[in-house]
């Protein structure tokens, strides 16, 4: 099933052209095309690009904030060796955990990607779940106060110090105090949004809401390319024998224990120490294995839920996004295919039109 703001699957010259126009709008006929394919963890989008790139001449752009981490195979679901032998991928394995990796440099090295790719006459793809890269990408970022370490870890301190006495909410109640319409926006259990705010906060003596409001002298926008964007929404949950969202996140969080998870943790928790990437989803669970505090069946469970509440947020995050074509099923569905192929098609042709 296609959702009502996604085109139908049988295509029509008019349709075609409302589209194409659609494509167009606030960018040069002349400027290349660049697909950007958003949706939640688990949704199918590696096997959607790899299946359009294919059939485009086009090269991945990973999006996802893990996948940039050597090493981070199993809990970032990275494309497999096989897959990424298929076609050229980008932002994948280009930094080590142990190095900070912000949306900033993601949209420098992303936008280098994009001009390349471009240049060889061949299709971007960007692909991934992470939300804050992508609109990096395609915003920019506003320019903010830079890290300041020691307050980050002052206010890690703290968090740590709230968790012994089972009070998880402490940095969430502290922006509230500092920026009550970001922690609006900011979900709970959030810490690296939330630890980030609280520190543009102080270092700026200024409520970050404010600081983003002021959008018009602080965005780079990208430029020069015509920008499609499809979306994948699956539904989270189906009848047998249907599988929805939610089931694949519980057989995939299942699978990577079961494929070694928690050995990958160990792995990198000698070589690089007990570094902020390992707070990533996943690996966050299997830590808990390591130090004792969980028993592998409550890490799995512990990792299902997470899954479930990231896809939950990143589909709250991507529908703020402008002008997405929301297909209501898996990326590895022909049906899904079949739409998001009439899409690139007539944004592909639009100068002819």
């Amino acid at each position: 099933m296609v959702a009502s703001v996604s085109p139908a699957r049988t295509a029509t010259p008019a349709r075609t052209a409302s589209l194409a126009r659609r494509a167009n709008d606030g960018f040069a006929v002349s400027d290349p095309l660049a697909i950007l394919l958003l949706g939640p963890t688990g949704s199918g989008k590696t096997a959607l690009s790899l299946a359009l790139g294919e059939r485009f001449n086009g090269e991945i752009v990973s999006c996802d904030s893990v996948a940039v981490y050597r090493g981070m195979d199993l809990g970032s679901a990275k494309p497999t060796k096989e897959e990424r032998a298929r076609l050229p991928h980008h932002l994948i394995d280009v930094a080590d955990p142990d190095q900070p990796f912000t949306a900033g440099e993601f949209s420098r090295q992303a936008r280098a990607a994009l001009d390349e790719i471009a240049g060889r006459g061949r299709l971007p793809i960007v692909t991934g779940g992470t939300g804050l890269y992508l609109r990096a990408l395609t915003e920019g970022l506003f320019p903010g106060p830079q890290r300041h370490e020691e307050l980050r870890a002052r206010l890690q301190a703290g968090l740590d110090s709230s968790r012994q006495r089972h009070t998880e909410a402490w940095l969430h109640r502290l922006l509230k105090r500092l920026d009550p319409a970001s922690a609006e926006r900011i979900h709970a259990n959030d810490t690296p949004k939330l630890i980030r705010a609280i520190e543009l906060c102080l270092t700026a003596r200024q409520p970050l809401s404010e600081m983003l409001g002021d959008r018009e002298k602080a965005r780079d926008p990208l430029t020069g390319f015509r920008l499609l964007r499809i979306g994948l929404n699956p539904p989270r949950h189906a009848l047998p024998p249907r599988e929805g969202l939610y089931d694949r996140l519980n057989r995939r969080a299942a699978a990577m224990f079961s494929a070694g998870l928690v050995e990958e943790t160990r792995v990198l928790l000698a070589r690089f120490g007990p570094v902020k990437a390992l707070d990533s989803l996943g690996y966050r669970q299997a830590l808990t294995v390591l130090n004792g505090k969980e028993s592998l069946p409550h890490a799995v469970a512990a990792a299902q839920q997470g899954h479930r509440n990231y896809a939950k947020r990143q589909l709250t995050w991507f529908r703020r996004e402008p002008e997405v074509h929301w297909i209501e099923c898996f990326g590895d569905q022909s049906e899904t295919l079949c739409t998001a192929t009439e899409l690139v098609q007539a944004a592909w042709y639009a100068p002819a039109i």
